[in-house]
């Protein structure tokens, strides 16, 4: 059985005594309540919005990757603040450098199960995957389709051959080189976009054509391309000039946060 303890709870009194955990002194993050608790022994967070969403559902949007005390950090909180005030939570959960491996996988799979049961959170959430977190996010979504919503991707990285590489990569996986190399059809992104492709879930990724550390082309253009291809409805915002840095265009995108406000509602 797994072990699901609360640390930050005080705005929700119950969900410490359904994990079986003390309260302890409330914490907050972009103005709204922010918990803070242990999967199995992996740090999770969930901020919830105020008041609920107009239509009386618990939209959600998952962002990676997380590193609690660092990401999602105060560059996120316009964003953040837009989805919160239209009721949507946000939550992640710290899985390390895994790049996407299955060990990381299934941490996740936990932590969705986690919180859509305890929170009542929508059965479908909003991916908010940035920078290596598109590797975690996307490893996930390619095996659980049925329970992504939508897809909204800021500089992702999509191809574990650009980064960080199958050499740097393969030790996460528990492999070598070579025998991750001879696996990226299981564990790469852009080798995976069928099944969400299927279930015509919405994409759209926001890349810099000047990103030098992940390259669009080789990342969030090739699996666009590859996803559109294989009937997916998905888009991409290539901003001119901009690489792997934190900026407004891509940190105060309208268009990014509009995606998640419409396709992230039933």
């Amino acid at each position: 059985m797994f072990r699901y303890r609360l640390i930050l709870c005080a705005a929700i009194l119950v969900a410490a005594s359904v994990c079986g955990a003390e309260p302890a002194p409330g914490s907050t993050q972009y103005g709204v309540p922010r918990l803070e608790f242990l999967v199995d022994e992996a740090r999770a967070f969930l901020l919830l919005p105020t008041q609920p969403a107009a239509d009386g559902t618990k939209p959600w949007v998952w962002y990676a990757p997380t590193f609690i005390g660092q990401h999602p950090d105060p560059s996120h909180e316009w964003m953040a603040r837009q989805l919160l005030d239209a009721g949507f939570a946000l939550g992640g959960i710290e899985v390390g450098e895994s790049y996407g491996s299955p060990a990381g996988r299934a941490l996740y799979s936990r932590y969705y199960e986690h919180v859509v049961r305890t929170y009542g959170l929508d059965a479908k959430a909003c991916l908010l995957p940035q920078s290596r977190g598109g590797l975690m996010l996307l490893n996930w979504a390619a095996e659980n389709a049925e329970r992504v919503q939508c897809i909204a991707g800021i500089y992702a990285v999509c191809n574990l051959e650009s980064y960080p590489g199958v050499e740097k990569a393969c030790g996460a996986y528990g492999l070598d080189a070579a025998g991750l190399g001879a696996a990226l059809a299981q564990h790469n992104p852009i080798a995976r976009v069928e099944a969400l492709a299927k279930a015509r879930v919405p994409a759209l990724f926001i890349h810099g054509d000047a990103d030098t550390v992940v390259p669009v082309e080789k990342n969030a253009g090739e699996w666009m391309k590859r996803y559109v291809a294989a009937g997916g409805p998905g888009a991409l915002i290539v901003v001119p000039g901009k690489g792997h840095e934190v900026c407004p265009e891509f940190f105060q995108s309208e268009a990014l946060v509009r995606f998640l406000l419409q396709r992230g509602a039933r």
